[in-house]
């Protein structure tokens, strides 16, 4: 991709990465994912917001080749798909400085070997100026790492996030342009990276609410040229009450635990209860971190393995407990052969959930009547909560 202008004098130098299927050796990538770089051309200095993947290197170089002079290269996050190329454009351009705060020095001359030197550490609410540009650095801890910030030009009221509000899409667009699939997009990457850090999120979104935003240029994912409604979407994911829905991931091995799931949402949605089931041994955990963004109740449907549960099951248990969810209630379903201890053993991998449990309902071999009847109770109580709650949608 070329390089392309954003307004006058700011222009996007990043590269798409469409093959990509995996981030982190973690997260699945459906539609690839950009990493996005930005130069602004001031009348007297100029800067490069970030760099991108170390993969990319010819791509931003190729940028960078109409580029006579750098003064400073800003690094809002220190994670290697946004920094790890900083050493090479400093090669480039030996009189540049690395503009960054304190944390994120201390990790770029861990990660990189960047010498001291070539630092300038900005804090909260500095500026820099360009000449007729000026740069507002404002300091947004935990999205998603502690060190990650925003820089906000004042003069063409541009919010350069970083991460925050950030998607995983490859495509030809500089600026959104299909609402629907960036919403998508956008709330996979909340999910998966950033839930776990929703009230100082939250803090962080005030952070911003004195600066008149026109448009915001993430590091990855597209431009949002009209931003109100991805805001407005990150406040309902951060602190709006959750919805009535059941996030169901599940795992069977003989048919018998996939008994109980399918009679147990089939008496939720009588009862008007929305269910999103998660087969855990083909989804996608992207997806079940977006049901779980919204999610009011999780089940987990697990066979006893060797005494516990299911090593699947096991590990969406240890996925929720990590994203931490705004879920209120939380209950386990399964089969086993002969016993076990899978309950305690769920329920001892999840404290950072603040959840009542519901009864779990187990099963030796096959369920009875007895069993379908405990999940008709479960679901009883599951839609009493989401009522008492509130919970819509």
């Amino acid at each position: 991709m070329r390089t392309k202008k954003i307004t006058d004098g700011v222009y996007w130098m990043g590269a798409v990465d469409w093959d990509r299927r995996l981030f982190d050796s973690l997260v699945p990538l459906p539609d690839g994912t950009t990493y996005n770089a930005y130069l602004v051309e001031g009348s007297e200095k100029t800067a490069l917001i970030d760099a991108v993947d170390p993969d990319m290197v010819d791509t931003l170089l190729g940028h960078l080749e109409g580029v006579e002079k750098l003064d400073y290269v800003v690094c809002q996050h220190a994670e290697q798909d946004h920094s790890g190329t900083i050493a090479l454009v400093l090669d480039l351009y030996p009189e540049a400085k690395v503009v960054t705060n304190a944390k994120a020095k201390s990790m770029l001359m861990d990660l990189l070997l960047i010498p001291e030197e070539k630092f300038i550490v900005v804090g909260d609410g500095e500026t820099l100026s360009l000449g007729d540009k000026t740069l507002t650095f404002i300091l947004t801890p935990w999205v998603h790492w502690p060190e990650t910030m925003s820089t906000y030009l004042s003069e063409d009221k541009i919010l350069f996030s970083c991460d925050f509000f950030g998607s995983h899409i490859a495509t030809s667009d500089l600026f959104v342009r299909d609402q629907g699939r960036v919403h998508e997009a956008a709330k996979r990457y909340f999910g998966e990276i950033m839930m776990p850090f929703r009230s100082i999120i939250a803090k962080n979104l005030e952070k911003l609410s004195p600066h008149d935003i026109r448009m915001i240029a993430p590091s990855h994912g597209q431009i949002y040229d009209s931003p109100g409604w991805i805001v407005d979407a990150y406040r309902d994911w951060v602190s709006g009450a959750p919805h009535n829905l059941v996030a169901f991931p599940f795992v069977s091995m003989h048919g018998s635990t996939r008994l109980m799931v399918d009679h147990l949402t089939a008496a939720l949605s009588e009862r008007e209860v929305r269910v999103e089931l998660f087969n855990l041994a083909v989804t996608d955990i992207g997806k079940l971190a977006m049901s779980l963004v919204d999610a009011g109740t999780i089940v987990l449907g697990t066979p006893t393995v060797l005494a516990g549960p299911h090593p699947m099951a096991a590990n969406a248990a240890f996925l929720a407990n990590a994203l931490r969810p705004k879920a209120k209630y939380l209950s386990i379903i399964g089969s086993y052969g002969w016993g076990g201890k899978t309950v305690e053993t769920l329920a001892g991998m999840i404290p950072n959930l603040k959840v009542e449990v519901l009864e779990p309902v187990l099963c030796k071999g096959l369920p009875k009547d007895d069993t379908f009847d405990a999940l008709e109770r479960l679901a009883d109580a599951i839609a009493a909560r989401h009522r008492e709650s509130g919970f819509q949608g």
